[in-house]
């Protein structure tokens, strides 16, 4: 049975959207946390947005990110997309009702790995998709900015990990409760 996993960056005051604050916090500890969940991943899980930036930036990043750059260029994309017609950078798009999409490839052998994708992250969480999530909470207030919570979503979590970095970033890893 697949699993998904979503691991996502998030300000103290909730912003996902555009992480260059997290820049000034982002060391070593983060670096081999974040290898750790791409490594566990067998695919991506993504929404158009997020998919159209990594496909822009990852394949420029190879030669600097090595062994990461290179599973994350070489893994399957599974893409939530209603606009976009050609599959390119090993990705298939999800067609017609994501969730049920979402449910079938949860019935193959795997772990999918969302990264940012705020949208995809409510609408599976709203249908009990999925099953870890892994925030990095910047010590960091923006004021202003997309909030990976949508209004109206709703989730009980359990607390089942968590580190804090050097640099005052909480790791925090939850279930659903």
């Amino acid at each position: 049975m697949g699993r998904i996993v979503a691991v996502e960056y998030v300000t103290l005051d909730g912003v996902f959207e555009e992480p260059a604050w997290s820049g000034p916090y982002f060391n070593d500890e983060l670096g081999a946390w974040q290898d750790r969940n791409l490594r566990e991943a067998d695919a991506l899980l993504l929404g158009r947005r997020t998919y159209e930036g990594f496909k822009a930036a990852w394949p420029q990043m190879e030669a600097e990110t090595g062994d990461f750059g290179m599973k994350m260029n070489g893994m399957p994309k599974h893409v939530a997309t209603t606009t976009l017609s050609v599959p390119e950078w090993n990705a298939q798009f999800l067609r017609g009702d994501v969730v049920e999409a979402v449910r079938k490839l949860k019935t193959e052998p795997g772990s999918l790995l969302i990264n940012g994708s705020a949208s995809l992250v409510n609408l599976l969480t709203r249908h009990n998709l999925i099953d870890e999530y892994r925030l990095m909470v910047y010590p960091v207030v923006v004021g202003e900015g997309r909030k990976l919570w949508d209004e109206g979503t709703k989730v009980a979590l359990q607390l089942t990990d968590t580190f804090t970095t050097k640099t005052g970033v909480e790791v925090l890893t939850y279930l659903p409760a």
